[in-house]
């Protein structure tokens, strides 16, 4: 019975790690769209984002018959309940990814406001924060999960001077307003993926050690 377990509770976390790996291809089809103008890989992202929630659905389905059939305690539950509160993070995740990709399809129509520079950034640092994340959950490391959190931070960091850079561009000329207000759209959006990594995250030292300490950052 316990050997079944635990198979079950690898078959799901290998799940979860699959889903949150079609997250991360969606990030570059994503920075091709929007830095470099490649729009008509729209569809591609569009498809990879239904892969998300087809994985979602599956998941919560396997993680409810793991609690109805084997009735895991302590650990094992925490491993099940980090999964289950953990495939919304995701699955939002992947929605902005594509609002990424649709505000990208529409700042192509017109010259660019400015040179995406940061935005770029924030697209590299979140890339490099869902490889961490995703190791950090499949060797249940609570150290690389911390630092999965204080890489958001940059990210934040970045998202501040975005929004700032934006405000002055429509302060100079109200004709840049609209495409600013965009740009400001995608920043918020890449924000809030950073911010869902680090819900992910948070959870790993309670799962761990059952100590529902806050991460430091």
């Amino acid at each position: 019975m316990r050997e079944a377990l635990e198979q079950d509770l690898r078959a799901v976390l290998n799940g979860a790690l699959n889903m949150l790996g079609t997250v991360e291809r969606m990030l570059p089809v994503a920075a091709d769209i929007l830095l470099r103008g490649q729009h008509e890989r729209l569809g591609e992202i569009q498809a990879i984002d239904r892969e998300v929630d087809a994985q979602e659905a599956q998941i919560e389905a396997e993680c409810l018959r793991i609690i109805a059939l084997h009735q895991p305690v302590a650990r094992d539950l925490r491993m099940v309940a980090l999964i289950l509160k953990s495939l919304s993070d995701i699955e939002r995740m992947g929605d902005y990814a594509v609002h990424v990709a649709e505000d990208g399809v529409e700042l192509a129509q017109a010259p660019a406001l400015k040179k995406y520079v940061n935005l770029d950034r924030m697209l590299q640092r979140l890339t490099e924060m869902s490889q961490n994340l995703r190791t950090a959950l499949a060797d249940r490391d609570v150290t690389r999960a911390e630092a999965t959190v204080e890489m958001d931070d940059e990210v934040d960091a970045l998202y501040e001077q975005v929004q700032r850079e934006l405000v002055t561009y429509m302060l100079e000329d109200p004709r840049n307003i609209s495409k600013a207000l965009t740009l400001m759209r995608v920043g918020r959006s890449l924000e809030r993926i950073g911010d869902h990594m680090e819900n992910v995250s948070e959870r790993v030292r309670y799962w761990v050690t059952g100590a529902r300490t806050v991460l430091n950052h």
